[in-house]
């Protein structure tokens, strides 16, 4: 073998040895494509910084060394601010196919963390490290196979490993405890649960069907499907706290509800984001509305936020009719659950209800136009996949919103990924 082939062989080596350790730093979401999202560009952007581009020299050097070239091997490592010496005016990304290969294998990280989640490894390292011989026997497991696991979980900086090869937790690790703030466990059970899985395994069927993956999987609609599950529900209404949890603050912040009585949250599932409306305001009272499998779980979170006074909960269908006399009508990932015509009755009676002067708050995710990057590009293929609905483009929302006698009158930022879509009955 030449030196040239056999650094082009040390190099290929390299590039693939490299993007798997890099994508072991994914903590991608077979089910959630938006969490991958926010990963990835904060992950490139990481290895854009001098720290990487020293380590790509030190990789190039050693391929330079193996190759023979000696000469160019001793050239001095980059220093910092050195990086348009080795990279030119830019940063170099990986390769095509590479980046394609990560994101093909990102579902091996969320399966993994899955399995960690389900097994409850962070509730049993809580209270002390543990080798795998013996939280084996906590677990049910194979020992051997379990320290490999663990191993890996390690070097996803989930887990620590000692020098006696105990495992604990870290930081990251700790946030998959069941009931640890953000609900990440039960986000990781429920998106990465068999039944949503399935549901993106006929994502092909979605796409020559116009039809859901998940009904192709099991047989009937995700909320049918969560009201004859009651535990799945609690998990799902958990997860959506856990998914959105950045968004109720931020939503309580952009919008000014000072000069409402009674805001109306239709289909708010605990009262997530009511809650924290009506802690960032002092002077309305709200109604929080949903089926009554969903409501069940509410007072809890609500007493817990100390506005369980401030809020009547009712119980009903939306397609049916929601409560009558709010000044504000709050539909939070709502819309984008439903077909077009389901939205249209939804909107409906939503303005059947509202006084005159009412305002219809729509919490989503608006699709900026184009190419450009966003988090509801992505979850607007979970919608494809589960429910059966679909994200929107400000226009879209425009042209629904008039089918249903509103007028689109803004689309408000708020420090989330969501915006707030404010219409008013025409």
């Amino acid at each position: 073998m030449t030196n040239k082939s056999r650094a082009d062989a040390d190099l290929h080596e390299l590039e693939l040895r490299r993007m798997i350790s890099r994508s072991s730093t994914l903590r991608g979401s077979r089910a959630c494509g938006c969490c991958q999202f926010r990963q990835r560009r904060s992950w490139a952007m990481h290895t854009s910084t001098n720290e990487s581009l020293r380590q790509d020299e030190v990789d190039r050097r050693d391929i330079r060394v193996a190759s023979g070239d000696a000469a160019e091997a001793s050239a001095p490592p980059v220093q910092d601010g050195d990086s348009s010496e080795l990279l030119g005016t830019a940063p170099q990304a990986l390769p095509p196919h590479v980046q394609l290969i990560e994101m093909g294998t990102a579902y091996w990280v969320s399966r993994v963390v899955y399995t960690a989640a389900k097994l409850g490894l962070a509730d049993h390292l809580d209270s002390k490290p543990m080798a795998a011989a013996e939280l084996a026997q906590l677990v049910g497991a194979h020992a051997p196979s379990l320290h490999r696991f663990m191993r890996t979980l390690a070097g996803l900086g989930i887990l620590t490993e000692d020098k006696a090869q105990r495992f604990a937790l870290t930081p990251l690790g700790a946030a998959l405890k069941t009931g640890a703030p953000g609900s990440a466990r039960s986000s990781v059970l429920a998106l990465g649960s068999p039944w949503c899985a399935a549901a993106f395994d006929n994502l092909e069927y979605a796409l020559k069907t116009g039809r859901t993956g998940f009904e192709k999987a099991l047989g009937i609609p995700i909320f049918d499907y969560l009201g004859q599950h009651p535990e799945e529900a609690s998990l799902f209404s958990e997860t959506m706290v856990g998914f959105h949890g950045q968004e109720p603050p931020a939503v309580a912040d952009a919008y000014d509800f000072s000069g409402f009585k009674t805001v109306v949250d239709v289909g708010g599932a605990t009262g997530n984001l009511l809650a924290a409306v009506l802690a960032r305001h002092n002077e309305p009272n709200g109604i929080l509305f949903d089926m009554p499998h969903v409501v069940r779980d509410a007072p809890d979170l609500l007493r817990e936020r100390g506005v369980a006074e401030r809020i009547s909960i009712q119980s009903g269908d939306f397609f049916k009719g929601v409560p009558e006399g709010g000044d504000v009508y709050l539909l939070s990932h709502i819309i984008h659950d439903w077909s077009e015509d389901q939205c249209v009755t939804i909107l409906n009676n939503c303005h059947k209800a509202m006084a005159p002067d009412g305002r219809l708050l729509l919490v989503e995710m608006v699709l900026p136009p184009g190419d450009i990057p966003h988090p509801g590009k992505l979850l607007d293929m979970v919608m494809l996949v589960l429910p059966g609905g679909q994200e929107r483009t400000e226009s879209e929302y425009a042209a629904l919103l008039s089918k249903a006698g509103f007028r689109l009158t803004g689309v408000i930022p708020t420090a989330s990924a969501v915006s707030i879509v404010e219409a008013i009955p025409v």
